[in-house]
């Protein structure tokens, strides 16, 4: 009890700022990012499966929200009861691929789409935190809306407000950089750690202070403003049947990105601390969350990495930390309300800008260019398409994006020829290796299942090499990459097969696989299948008479 205590001391320290930040980012009141972390944490708690991941407002999730919003204010639904019926919708998606069993759905977001999709989003939130932290009226969460706006806006920038934003963006970039190491120099590494992490509280605490000394709200500068008086409100979100069905269509890839998001923070720290997370439990424990923050007025939530690793760092112990770091937040709450309302807005867009852009990976372009240039370009296009269009449009492009190269791969196998590498019993590729061929044996390694996408290509890849080898009397298939063989690939064996038998030549197979046996059996192969399947591939390019042993 006592290290989950002080790690959620330390947790809701730094979730206090946040909330409030990812609340306006969200273009929602400020106390509803309170309300998201308050009995969302205590549900994920009782249902999660990662002992140290710290849901509530996260960034990605609060550009989702307000792009998924934006459309339903003009028909002047209130953005609250917009974010409400979002989170419900959130939470039961999940709890119904938790219930059916779709865990397996992240698989839909891969690394290129996820890298690109995270780092588009940093840099809309960056920039359409801009205006906040300069002191323009400007609006928007995609660069042409943002751009656009801050050009037909009739004030370009505040100087009290900009030197607000950017000498908090200048403490926090410092903090980052120096307080670790200045910390160390009196604490121990683990503890000075920790307490750089905290700096954001820090320059909140210095911005609250310089706002009222100035009177700064008379001077034009935005505050956070005067929060109403903590109560939690439990309610359940507006049942209306019109605005449930406008948002669903943005709820799916919220849920998704939540779930996918959430995981790979989950993941991450588990494999940290060596310990398993349970991908079912996971999505129950968001879908509690969600749930639970559409029915006390707060918003749509996810996992922090940055709050998890503090977590983990802090010392938690178990899940009970969530539950005490949302009590102690709503203590601050009660305590920390009027010094609050002091709290310029141009400090919170510096420390949403910091948090967001700190968390991208650079590198991973680079490294994704020396690897797949195709997986690159992807990256760059889901990236490109969440800074210019939508979070919506880049995820169903990166979807789609994804399964159109999982086709093309599928549907271009590697076959190999291969030959005897010296008197051994390994076969190898014969254009990389020095292997030895048996002369009037053609032998082939697959190196794809063999599904609808590919199965066509079977006779043609086959026929290619026959050319070059017209005295050809035995083609022999390795067959130990295949892990699987549907309906067409069988249709396009057998067509092989009739091909070859037309030829004078026999096809045989090696190293099958015994479920891909046991389909080919099903199949009824047997009744055309005149060739032999052998235990090994040695043992069939032994066979040189085709007779068997």
């Amino acid at each position: 009890m006592r290290d989950d205590l002080v790690a959620a001391f330390i947790v809701a320290i730094l979730l206090i700022p946040q909330s409030l930040a990812y609340a306006l980012l969200a273009g929602l009141p400020p106390q509803v990012g309170v309300y998201a972390s308050l009995l969302p944490m205590a549900a994920y708690a009782a249902l999660g499966s990662s002992r140290v991941n710290s849901v509530g407002p996260v960034a990605v999730v609060a550009l989702l929200t307000a792009q998924a919003i934006a459309p339903v204010l003009a028909d002047g639904t209130p953005a609250t009861a917009a974010a409400l019926v979002l989170a419900a919708e959130a939470g039961l998606l999940l709890g119904a691929a938790a219930l059916f069993r779709l865990d397996a759905l992240a698989a839909l977001l891969s690394t290129p789409v996820l890298h690109g999709f995270s780092t588009g989003a940093a840099l809309a939130i960056s920039l359409s935190q801009l205006p906040a932290l300069l002191g323009s009226p400007a609006r928007g969460f995609t660069a042409p809306d943002v751009i656009g706006s801050w050009w037909h806006a009739d004030v370009a920038g505040h100087a009290l407000t900009a030197a607000f934003g950017l000498g908090a963006l200048a403490l926090l970039v410092l903090a980052r950089r120096h307080a670790r190491a200045l910390l160390a120099r009196w604490l121990a590494p683990a503890t000075a750690s920790v307490l750089s992490r905290c700096a954001p509280l820090v320059v909140v605490a210095v911005g609250i202070g310089v706002a009222w000394a100035l009177a700064a709200d008379t001077r034009g500068v935005a505050l956070v403003g005067a929060l109403p008086p903590f109560a939690l409100h439990l309610a359940l979100p507006p049942l209306d049947a019109a605005l449930w069905w406008r948002l669903l269509p943005s709820a799916v890839p919220l849920a998704l990105v939540t779930f996918v998001s959430s995981l790979a923070v989950s993941e991450g720290l588990a494999l940290r601390r060596r310990e398993q997370v349970d991908a079912r439990r996971e999505l129950t424990g968001l879908a509690a969350a969600d749930l639970v923050a559409a029915c006390s007025a707060g918003m749509p939530i996810g996992g922090s990495f940055s709050r998890g690793a503090l977590n983990a760092e802090a010392g938690a112990r178990t899940r009970a930390s969530g539950a005490w770091a949302a009590l102690l937040m709503a203590l601050a709450m009660l305590l920390l309300t009027a010094p609050l309302a002091w709290l310029p807005r141009a400090v919170l867009a510096a420390s949403i800008i910091i948090a967001v852009m700190g968390v991208v990976e650079w590198r991973a372009f680079a490294e994704a260019w020396r690897y797949s240039r195709s997986e690159c370009a992807l990256m760059a296009v889901v990236g490109l398409l969440t800074l210019m269009v939508s979070s919506e449009a880049a995820l169903a492009a990166g979807v789609a994006l994804s399964i159109g190269l999982l086709l093309q791969r599928s549907a271009n196998p590697h076959v190999a020829r291969i030959g005897r590498v010296g008197e051994t019993e390994h076969y190898r590729n014969v254009d990389r290796y020095d292997a030895q061929s048996t002369p009037g044996m053609l032998a082939l390694r697959i190196d794809e299942s063999l599904v609808f996408t590919n199965a066509r290509r079977l006779t043609s890849v086959v026929a290619q090499h026959l050319a070059t080898l017209p005295d050809t009397r035995r083609v022999v298939l390795l067959m130990s990459p295949v892990n699987a063989i549907d309906f067409s690939a069988l249709e396009a064996l057998r067509a092989l097969h009739e091909v070859l038998a037309e030829r004078g030549i026999r096809l045989d197979l090696s190293e099958v696989k015994g479920p891909v046996l046991d389909r080919l059996r099903a199949g009824a192969w047997d009744q055309w299948f005149q060739g032999r399947v052998f235990l090994s591939h040695h043992q069939g390019m032994l066979d040189v008479d085709g007779r068997g042993p």
